[in-house]
């Protein structure tokens, strides 16, 4: 076939560790053979966020804004001994958390369902999506080490000169102290991208927080979320035979459980960095679960859920084999490409986009996959596949039904 073409680029982020090697591998035998591919490059990987100051990460984000559609590779968030491995001049923030920021959007993370691997909970039958919102709460907080006989308190100062306080503990031992927020915009615009998204995809919407325990800061978030529901989104809803449904997230996690799957779970971002790892695990694996963050202004970034799969990069340094699953990183690409098709009328990348994935659930369907999900496949193992051989096995699939 005529390698397709593309009008308009994708925002394409490297990343690091093994998922940067699976990346460049994904490129070279499952898009550039059948895309010219069109993209505006920025290198996210630690070594040149340290470099640039961490400016290429910004860059990035605002390149996405401009172009719509990104997709992005794993990336390391440092702790003290990143810092030191990579001889950092500093403690970089998450580059997720900055693209979130900047985009203002909602994170949906949704299982790839795939033939012959079962989800842990026996009653779910169809995909449940986590919805986590993007900014704020510990992501953005301040923190600081007390001393026994410190006071902390909360204090508000208005522009008028007026002050509101309010006593979070005395202490009399050392201890810790942190100070999150949240804005109204940023809540206004979680709540929108979810009923947009539960719209689009035909399925229930819930919400849960722990008002009854948070009774301003988390009461706020189901407030604004029915508010706009009643307001913007109750017709609507009604017309597609769909239902907008809030709980205590303690309850709602009981009723997750034992439901049959195919609903949205919207959650703040801490509950929803939590809950989308253990929803993606229940299904089965964490390298099979898609993720994107779709913000009001109409903005894509693709990505895998998982992170930088750094065991299995220490063994490609020393030159040993490894199985590492591509699954998800396939899907960040396919899913950015169907955008891009789907923004642009390109026909022909679309239907590519949905073959590439049928090639990759193929390829397991048919016994062949890497060690991961070996150990959790119910139908016969032809071979586990180290992370090349199961790329080039996608390869031969998508050949064939091109």
């Amino acid at each position: 076939m005529a390698k397709i073409d593309m009008d308009i680029p994708v925002v394409e982020m490297d990343g690091d560790e093994m998922t940067r090697v699976l990346w460049a591998l994904i490129k070279e035998h499952l898009i550039c053979p059948y895309v010219n591919l069109k993209s505006e490059y920025y290198d996210l990987g630690l070594k040149n966020r340290d470099y640039t100051d961490d400016n290429v990460t910004w860059e990035a984000a605002r390149a996405a804004k401009r172009y719509k559609v990104a997709v992005k590779c794993a990336t390391i968030t440092p702790n003290a001994q990143r810092v030191k491995e990579y001889n950092l001049k500093n403690m970089w923030k998450s580059p997720n958390g900055t693209i979130r920021a900047v985009l203002d959007g909602t994170v949906f993370r949704s299982p790839i369902i795939v033939k012959g691997i079962q989800p842990y909970v026996r009653t779910w039958k169809k995909p449940i999506s986590i919805a986590r919102h993007a900014y704020g709460d510990i992501y953005k907080n301040v923190e600081l080490y007390t001393q026994k006989g410190a006071k902390a308190e909360l204090v508000v100062s208005y522009e008028d000169g007026r002050q509101e306080r309010s006593l979070i503990h005395e202490f009399d031992c050392p201890g810790i102290v942190q100070g999150i927020h949240n804005i109204d915009s940023s809540i206004e615009s979680f709540a929108r991208s979810c009923m947009n998204y539960a719209l689009d995809k035909g399925e229930n919407l819930w919400f849960s927080t722990k008002d009854t325990i948070s009774k301003q800061y988390d009461h706020h978030f189901k407030d604004i979320f029915q508010k706009i529901y009643d307001e913007e989104y109750s017709i609507k809803f009604q017309e597609k035979n769909i239902e907008y449904f809030y709980t205590l997230i303690d309850d709602a996690a009981a009723r997750v459980i034992k439901s049959d799957g195919g609903f949205i779970w919207a959650l703040k971002n801490y509950d929803g960095d939590v809950m989308s790892d253990l929803i993606s695990s229940a299904f089965g694996s964490l390298a099979m679960m898609s993720s994107v963050l779709v913000s009001p202004e109409g903005v894509y970034e693709y990505e895998a859920a998982h992170g930088t799969i750094q065991k299995h990069y220490y063994r490609y340094l020393n030159g040993e084999s490894t199985s590492s699953n591509s699954v998800a990183t396939i899907f960040a690409w396919s899913g950015a490409l169907k955008k891009r098709a789907e923004l642009d009328g390109i026909s022909e990348l679309l239907e590519f986009s949905k073959k590439l994935e049928k090639s990759v659930l193929l390829t397991i369907e048919s016994g062949m996959m890497t060690g991961d999900l070996a150990g959790i496949f119910t139908g016969d193992i032809k071979k586990i596949l180290n992370s090349e051989e199961f790329i080039t096995a996608i390869r031969h699939n998508l050949e064939n039904i091109l």
